[in-house]
C-alpha cells in the first residue's frame, strides 16, 4: 500500500507540471476541420519494443515504442494523401536486425507509394544502415563517424571465473551443438560451437548485405567492400556512395522546407494519439484532469472482429507474471500465457491469433504448457507463429504448434535441445571458512545438492530425465511439421541454431515475413476485411496497475529480485557477487556475462532447461 500512495503522489505532481503539447496542423472550412499538407517524423531515439505496453494519459508508452504501433504509424503516413514525404532520424540503434527487417519493409512500401524518405543521421553503424539504407535520401552531420564495419561475433565463458572462486560446473546436453552450457563448462567453444557461429554469421552477413544492396540500389559486391572499407567519416562515406549528403541538421530543415513548401510543418508526433491536456485558467482544471485520467484507465469492450497478438517475450518460466506501475520485468510466464491463450479461443470476436515469439527458451515445463495451450487454440480457430530476432530452444518449442511459421531473414532459432547441470560450491565456501555437514535419507536425496558433482550413477539417471524430455521436443517437432522438414531430426536438433533464413530452407519455418505479414496472412484464413488487431493479455496502463495496487496491496513475490535473475526470498544470487567486479568492463561485454549468470540461476530453479546459447554480435 506504501507504494501505492507514493505513485499517487508522483501522478498529482506530474498531473500540476503537466503542458498542453502540439499536434498536427489542421485548417478550418466551412466550419469543418481540414487536414493540412505535413511531414510526418519518425525518431527512434527509445528502444523498440517487441510487446507493447500500457498507454495512457499521463505518460503515454513510456520506455519505449512499440514495433507494432511504429508499424501502424508509418503504413498511416503510407496511405494519408496529406502527407508529403517522411522524415526518420535515428538517435542510437535500439532496434534488433530483425525489427529492422521489420521496419524495411514499410519503409519500401512508402516509396512504393511515391513518397521520399529523409533521414539525418549524427553517427551509423552496421545495424542502423540496415534501417537507414532504405531511405530515398541518407544525409549525416560534418565529421559524423559512420561505422558499417560487419558482423563481430563473441560469446562469453566463465570457467576461469568459478575455477578462480571455487565453484565446480557440471552440466550435461542433450546433442552435440547444444553449446549453452560450454560457457560455464570451457573456456573457449568445442568444434561445433565454432563451426555453428560460424554457419550463422555467414547467413546474416549475407542477408544484410542483401538488405542494404536493395535499399541503396547497387549490387552485394559494393556493399561488401563498403565493409571491407572499415571505418569513415561523413565526406569519405559521401565519396564511396554509402550516403548521400553531408550537412547540419538545420540545413537538412531548411532544403525540406524549399522542397515541399516553407509552410508545410514537420509533424514530430504523427500519428501518436493526442494525450489530455489541463486548463490551468480554472481551478477545477485539475480535477477535470484527475477525472480524464481516470477514466482514461477504463476500458470498452469491443465487440469488432480481431487478430489477437499473444507475445512470448523474454525468458520462458513457469508461474504468473507481475507488473509495476513503472514497467513489466520481461519474462514469459506459462500460466500467463495460458491464460491469454484460452481467453483469445474463447473470445467470439477473435477470429484469429498471431502467437509473436521473442524469447531464447528457459524452462522445458513451462514451455510444454504453452505449447499445449497454442494446441487447444489452434483446434478452434486460425493460428500462425511469428518470430521475431530470436525464437530458439524453448522459443521454438512454443511455436512448432503452428501451421504456419513466419521468420525473419535475420531470426536467430531452431536450437532444439536440452541443458540439465548443477554447480558444485563446497571449494568455494572453504575459501571463506565456511564448512557444511549434511546427511541424507534416500539414495538420490542429494543428488541437485551444490556440495558436490554427480556421481556417475546421478549423472546417469540425470541423462536418462534429460533425454525423456529431448525426445518429448524431437517428437513434437516431427508430428507437426512433418514432411515439411528436409532432413531428419536428428540432423536438425542436437542444439544447432539457424538463421530464419536457414530455417526456411531446413524446413523448420514456412514462410520470411514480419509479425505485418503474419498478421495479414490469419486474416485472410479467417477471411476477415475489416478488423481490429487486439493484444491479449491487454497492456495494463499506469492508472489501472496503480489501482491494482492500492486492492492487492505489496506483492508476495520481489520482482525487483526477479529483474535480475534471483529466486523470490533468497538474500542474493551468484549475479550479485559478481556485478560489482564487473561494473568496471565495457557494457556490451558486461550484458553478455550478466546475461549468462541470469543463466546460472534458471538453472539453479529449472533442472532440465531449454535455452539457447549465449551469442554477442556487434556493430
Amino acid at each position: 500500500m506504501r507504494s501505492a500512495k507514493r505513485y499517487l503522489v508522483v501522478v498529482l505532481a506530474l498531473g500540476l507540471a503537466w503542458a498542453p503539447a502540439a499536434y498536427g496542423q489542421s485548417a478550418k472550412k466551412d466550419g469543418k476541420e481540414v487536414p493540412k499538407p505535413v511531414i510526418a517524423v519518425f525518431s527512434l531515439g527509445a528502444p523498440v519494443l517487441e510487446a507493447p505496453i500500457g498507454d495512457d494519459l499521463l505518460f503515454g508508452s513510456a520506455g519505449g515504442v512499440p514495433l507494432t504501433d511504429l508499424v501502424a504509424r508509418m503504413k498511416k503516413a503510407r496511405d494519408d494523401k496529406n502527407v508529403k514525404a517522411v522524415v526518420l532520424l535515428m538517435e542510437g540503434v535500439g532496434f534488433s536486425l530483425a525489427q529492422a527487417e521489420e521496419l524495411r519493409q514499410v519503409l519500401d512500401q512508402i516509396r512504393t507509394s511515391g513518397k521520399e524518405i529523409h533521414t539525418h543521421l549524427d553517427a551509423l553503424s552496421t545495424r542502423g544502415y540496415a534501417l537507414a539504407s532504405g531511405a530515398s535520401k541518407i544525409s549525416m552531420v560534418p565529421t559524423g563517424m559512420v561505422m558499417v564495419m560487419g558482423f563481430y561475433g563473441e560469446s562469453p565463458y566463465l570457467r576461469g571465473l568459478l575455477d578462480k572462486i571455487g565453484v565446480k560446473p557440471d552440466f550435461m546436453t542433450c546433442g552435440e551443438y547444444k553449446s549453452a552450457a560450454e560457457m560455464f563448462m570451457r573456456t573457449g567453444p568445442s568444434p561445433e560451437a565454432e563451426r555453428m557461429q560460424n554457419w550463422m554469421l555467414d547467413s546474416l552477413y549475407s542477408s544484410y548485405v542483401d538488405l542494404v544492396a536493395r535499399g541503396r540500389g547497387v549490387k552485394p559486391e559494393k556493399v561488401r567492400a563498403w565493409i571491407d572499407g572499415g571505418l569513415y567519416t561523413a565526406d569519405k562515406a559521401k565519396e564511396a556512395g554509402i550516403i548521400d549528403k553531408v550537412q547540419h541538421r538545420r540545413e537538412f530543415v531548411a532544403e525540406l522546407k524549399a522542397k515541399y513548401g516553407a509552410d508545410v510543418p514537420l509533424d514530430l508526433r504523427y500519428g501518436k494519439k493526442k494525450r489530455g491536456e489541463m486548463d490551468l485558467s480554472s481551478p477545477l482544471g485539475l480535477f477535470k484532469f484527475w477525472a480524464d485520467l481516470l477514466e482514461g484507465g477504463k476500458r470498452k469492450a469491443s465487440t469488432k472482429d480481431a487478430v489477437a497478438i499473444v507475445y512470448v517475450e523474454g525468458p520462458i518460466m513457469t508461474g504468473k507474471a507481475d507488473a509495476s506501475p513503472f514497467g513489466v520485468f520481461q519474462g514469459a510466464y506459462s500460466t500467463t500465457l495460458r491464460k491469454a491463450l484460452d481467453k483469445a479461443a474463447d473470445d467470439k470476436t477473435v477470429k484469429a491469433v498471431v502467437l509473436r515469439v521473442n524469447s531464447p527458451g528457459g524452462s522445458a515445463a513451462a514451455s510444454e504448457i504453452i505449447l499445449d495451450a497454442t494446441k487447444r487454440l489452434k483446434a478452434q480457430k486460425p493460428f500462425v507463429v511469428s518470430m521475431g530476432a530470436v525464437a530458439g530452444s524453448g522459443g521454438y518449442y512454443v511455436a512448432c504448434g503452428a501451421d504456419t511459421i513466419f521468420a525473419d531473414a535475420t531470426t536467430i532459432t531452431a536450437s532444439i535441445g536440452v541443458v540439465s547441470g548443477k554447480l558444485a560450491t563446497t571449494e568455494m565456501w572453504n575459501k571463506i571458512g565456511v564448512t557444511w555437514s549434511a546427511n541424507q535419507r534416500g539414495a538420490s536425496a542429494g543428488m541437485l545438492g551444490s556440495d558436490k558433482v554427480f556421481t556417475d550413477s546421478e549423472r546417469k539417471r540425470m541423462r536418462e530425465f534429460m533425454d525423456d524430455v529431448y525426445g518429448v521436443f524431437k517428437g513434437h517437432v516431427v508430428a507437426i511439421r512433418g514432411k515439411r522438414l528436409k532432413k531428419p531430426i536428428d540432423e536438425l536438433a542436437g542444439g544447432r541454431v539457424f538463421t530464419g533464413k536457414q530455417a526456411l530452407e531446413l524446413g523448420l519455418v514456412d514462410k520470411l515475413g514480419t509479425l505485418d505479414d503474419a498478421i495479414g496472412h490469419v486474416a485472410k484464413q479467417a477471411k476477415l476485411k475489416d478488423y481490429d488487431v487486439r493484444v491479449i493479455p491487454e497492456p495494463k496502463s499506469f492508472i489501472e496497475l496503480l489501482f491494482e495496487d492500492f486492492s492487492d496491496g505489496e506483492r508476495e513475490d520481489n520482482r525487483i529480485g526477479m529483474r535480475i535473475g534471483m529466486t523470490p526470498g533468497r538474500p542474493s544470487s551468484l549475479l550479485d557477487l559478481a556485478l560489482p567486479h564487473l561494473k568496471g568492463l565495457e557494457r556490451d561485454r558486461l550484458e553478455a556475462v550478466t546475461a549468462a549468470l541470469r543463466r546460472l540461476d534458471l538453472l539453479q530453479q529449472e533442472r532440465a532447461v531449454m535455452i539457447m546459447p549465449e551469442i554477442l554480435i556487434g556493430n
